[in-house]
């Protein structure tokens, strides 16, 4: 057994990069995109090559293996192992030189992707190969697995684009690969020169061969090309720390022909018949992964075609000519960037939205990527069905049609011993299936433990031990990734799902998408690791505090490793009480975006508030969770005792403001916000008449916790335009002592989840008779209508009442649209800047306001993102920091970068408390926006204004109820 003690104590003295042995450093990286597990020892994240070799030696003495790892996308599961894994995203993650003269760049092998093409297009170049990992792969994982993508047809793959790669082997040698033998290690001339029959008869001819070891590159025709052959090597034969690329030329201009045809099948067979008009990709796909089809042609499946030239009209001229020589169902041909981007992203969500079948079925992947030559590949599928069918097996094929190669996930039981047994017989009759039409087993995502085990029915023995004998003179230790290409472990070992307990935990939220089962949610996650992407682009917003601190445990993919590794007790140990689970979820923000934008729909939000619940049951919560996390009633109270304007003059007074925000577990940073002296519903009782004012539809306004006493004037403007929308505005039933409505949100954000089912049974009692007029309930803030949504049929699943309540919300401009359809807003037409609230995004959607904004000539793009103070998370200790790197990436830049005149929206509460805190910036609701414009000489935008109060007249939401019985 490895001492791991010594081998860290080691370790340390020998590297100037992070050495990690703790459990939380091993849980992040036990696996990878694929079905397999494998708990490593430690983890190093090198700072150059020096340090790679010191690993190297300390671990080759004490026989502990060595893993090479980058962005942890793999399939296969070749980015995991039992020694040490080498982290390049940490440092050795640089882009060193870019020429534009020679169309070369020189990078490490933790640069992502992204990176890359980002630095080169400036110049009119780019990278070739683009998985739709891109934006999170790495360069050394591309080259380790001769990654391909959706440009392989014009561009090849990675393997075409290396010119010299710099490696360290096991045993502290330096080379410096390239073509004619360059850098070649001892014994491997000899090797490839003894074999040349074998090298030149024994490897499929096709553009996607992936498997195995690419020693045919080193044949004397092929120039001898070491670098090459290293590629697709998966970290078995050294470890690679510089690599100098080829870019290619970028066309200048670009169209998507998208083409539709009734099934898979048939796209298949027309995908081969397109590539003589020179197309950039070929890619296919049916309509079973698509969430929903808007912005496609007609039919069942796609063939998304893309097409250059030097101009718009050229790059369309040759779609079009594709969509001529395509006999299709329907057809569409997108020139706009942001058109094309949208489409494209549809496809590269594929990854993700195959792991759950139409159904929510869970599917996997194993047979990820074969790849077959594309005159075949309709023929293959048609076979590839049938096994289907036989295996009583369901799966949706996808991927780089033009190249024959194929991805698919399929439901496989990985969870029962039959289960495994049939997709053992499954994967080894579909080797030899693929082996029949002349394919590859892997035709992108290399071999790994998931197909190595069947090279031989690729391969044929002698060629795979000459593929041993090479893994030998390379590595003659068998130090580097062992178990992976040659002398692999079982395709049925090691699988991740085997340590997870076969019974669900109990849990306070109800996951009716995964069957009530904890696990199942957790087990969303496959590692696709979009939650990774460095940059946000467009509305998106996953994952704010990744992109903050660049870890990988403030990741949502993190998280949910912690969680597996807690709920399979092996490395976690501490169950709903550890430590490890509890930083990591720490600076979760809570912002959902992962709901929306994680390809599977991991929920980490609700697993925070899960796993809280649990980890402080009967113990002593932090202080926030009681200041912040019952925020409501803190509120509730000063509104009674009309303390408003005491406790606004002490929060604004040194040493009080000190004291309670030290006590309160509230960062010294913060101001505390003003409780608004007039609560919303107070002033509501003070204007509202006895008889209705307009006779249209009923709309019950919910009077949320931030409405009601931090800025009513939301409250007050939203009436204003609902009634001038025609709308017969009410508030719902409350009771005098006993309070009103409450969504809950500050409770369960805190893990508070008992209370919150307390609080949300009270809500329902109190809207029993809202819901019987079925009367929308009008929420104005995103986060509370999230909640109502999401959170509470979830928390409340076994009370019927909980759903219709969720169905019944309704967003401010949903109200406009669907109750007063016939109603334009006033014109204000100006330019728009500010946010898309998180939970809206994630939640909601905000198509209703879009359209509002545009009916009253607010112009421009709201940014995505989340503006980082999230409720009380921005206003926690030790969150400052973070909660502003958040602001600053796009809500702050968006606001300083505004045109003149521009109006500042900010739905939510904690959007405007950021800008407000952060930038002097007042953000508006667009209710307000709306209502001033309506009456600019008569309008209510101030939040504290202290009003006298008259008699008190009521009308409510229960009065209606009973008026309509």
């Amino acid at each position: 057994m490895t001492d791991l003690s010594g081998l860290e104590a080691e370790l340390r003295g020998s590297v100037r990069g992070e050495v990690g042995f703790d459990v939380t450093a091993r849980a992040l990286v036990t696996m990878d995109a694929s079905n397999y597990r494998r708990v490593p020892a430690g983890v190093v994240a090198p700072r150059d090559a020096d340090d790679v070799a010191a690993v190297l030696e300390v671990c080759r003495a004490r026989g502990v293996p060595v893993v090479a790892r980058g962005g942890g996308t793999s399939i296969a599961g070749q980015a995991t192992g039992t020694g040490v894994v080498l982290d390049f995203t940490r440092h050795m993650n640089g882009l060193l030189e870019l020429d534009p003269g020679s169309r070369t760049a020189v990078v490490q092998p933790g640069l992502v992707l992204d990176r890359l093409q980002e630095a080169a297009a400036p110049h009119g170049l780019r990278f070739g190969p683009d998985p739709s990992t891109h934006s999170r792969c790495t360069l050394g994982g591309m080259i380790g697995n001769n990654s391909c993508g959706a440009h392989s047809v014009a561009w090849g793959t990675t393997a075409d684009a290396v010119r010299e790669l710099s490696v360290v082997t096991a045993r502290g040698r330096r080379l410096r690969l390239g073509r004619d033998w360059t850098g070649a290690p001892d014994g491997l001339r000899e090797l490839a020169e003894g074999e040349l029959a074998r090298l030149r008869t024994g490897f499929p001819d096709l553009p996607r061969r992936i498997s195995g070891y690419a020693l045919d590159a080193l044949l004397p025709e092929r120039g001898a090309d070491v670098a090459r052959s290293f590629c697709g090597s998966e970290g078995t034969l050294g470890i690679l720390t510089e690599a100098v690329v080829r870019l290619v030329e970028a066309p200048r201009a670009r169209a998507l022909a998208v083409l539709g045809y009734a099934d898979e099948s048939a796209a298949a067979e027309a995908a081969a018949g397109l590539l003589p008009h020179r197309p950039l990709t070929v890619e296919g796909m049916a309509a079973d992964l698509v969430r929903s089809p808007a912005g496609l042609p007609g039919g069942g499946a796609w063939l998304f075609v893309e097409t250059g030239g030097d101009s718009p009209a050229e790059a369309r001229a040759r779609a079009e000519a594709v969509v001529r020589a395509a006999d299709v169902v329907d057809s569409l041909v997108v020139t706009d960037p942001a058109a094309q981007r949208t489409l494209w992203r549809i496809r590269e969500d594929a990854s993700g939205t195959a792991t759950r079948m139409p159904d929510g079925t869970e599917a996997w992947p194993g047979w990820e990527d074969c790849a077959v030559p594309p005159a075949r590949l309709g023929a293959y599928l048609r076979d590839f069905r049938a096994l289907l069918t036989a295996h009583r097996l369901r799966g949706t094929p996808y991927g780089h049609f033009g190249d024959g190669c194929i991805h698919v996930r399929i439901d496989f039981d990985l969870l029962t011993e039959a289960g495994v047994g049939r997709f053992r017989r499954f994967s080894e009759e579909l080797a030899d299936l693929v082996v029949a039409h002349g394919g590859s087993l892997s035709g992108e995502h290399g071999d790994g433990q998931a197909r190595a085990e069947l090279l031989p029915r690729m391969y044929g023995e002698e060629t795979v031990r000459l593929f041993e004998r090479a893994k030998a003179v390379w590595d003659p230790d068998d130090l580097l990734n062992p178990g992976m290409l040659v002398r692999p472990a079982p395709l049925d070992a090691n699988l991740r799902f085997a340590v997870l307990p076969r019974r669900p935990v109990d849990v306070a939220f109800g996951y009716p998408a995964d069957g009530g089962d904890f696990g199942a949610a957790v087990r969303r996650c496959v590692g696709v690791a979009k939650c990774r992407t460095t940059t946000a682009t467009g509305p998106a917003v996953m994952c704010p505090s990744f992109r903050a601190t660049g870890e990988e445990e403030h990741s949502t993919r993190g998280r949910a490793r912690l969680l597996h590794e807690m709920l399979a007790g092996g490395l976690v140990t501490d169950g709903w009480r550890s430590p490890q689970v509890r930083d990591a979820l720490d600076l979760c923000l809570s912002c959902k975006g992962c709901r929306s934008d994680c390809p599977v729909g991991v929920d980490m939000a609700t697993y925070k508030a899960e796993f809280l619940h649990h980890h402080y049951a009967g113990r002593r919560r932090p202080a926030a969770h009681h200041t912040l996390g019952r925020l409501p009633v803190w509120l509730r109270w000063v509104a009674r005792t009309r303390a408003a304007p005491l406790l606004n003059a002490l929060a604004r007074t040194g040493p009080p403001a000190r004291a309670a925000k030290r006590l309160g577990g509230i960062a010294a940073e913060r101001e505390i916000p003003r409780i608004a002296r007039e609560p919303f519903s107070r002033w509501w009782r003070r204007r509202t008449p006895r008889t209705p004012r307009t006779t249209g539809d009923l709309a019950v306004l919910w009077p949320d916790t931030f409405t009601e006493h931090l800025s009513p004037s939301v409250g007050r403007a939203a009436v204003r335009v609902l009634e001038a929308a025609g709308l017969r505005v009410v508030l719902p039933p409350s009771r005098p002592l006993g309070g009103g409505v409450c969504c809950g949100l500050t409770y369960v954000s805190t893990g508070q989840l008992d209370r919150a089912r307390a609080v949300l049974r009270r809500t329902l009692d109190l809207m029993e008779p809202v819901l019987r007029t079925g009367a929308p309930v009008v929420v104005l803030e995103p986060s509370c209508a999230a909640a109502l949504r999401g959170d509470l049929p979830e928390l409340l699943h076994d009370d019927p009442r909980a759903a219709r309540l969720a169905a019944a919300v309704r967003t401010f401009a949903e109200t406009l649209r669907q109750h007063a359809p016939g109603w334009s807003p006033p014109a204000v037409d100006r330019p728009v800047a500010g946010q898309t609230h998180c939970h809206q995004h994630a939640v909601l959607g905000d198509t209703a306001d879009r359209a509002l904004r545009a009916a009253a000539g607010l112009t421009g793009e709201l940014s995505g993102g989340c503006c980082g103070l999230a409720g009380n998370f921005g206003f926690e200790r030790g969150h400052v920091e973070v909660s502003r790197a958040c602001a600053e990436e796009q809500l702050l830049p968006s606001v300083t970068g505004a045109p003149e005149g521009a109006v500042i929206l900010a739905d939510g509460y904690s959007c405007r408390t950021q800008l407000d805190q952060l930038a002097g910036v007042r953000g508006r609701h667009l209710a307000e926006v709306l209502a001033e414009a309506l009456d600019p000489e008569n309008t209510e935008n101030t939040e504290n204004t202290e009003n006298t109060e008259n008699t008190e007249n009521t009308e409510n939401a229960e009065d209606e109820a009973g008026d309509t019985k």
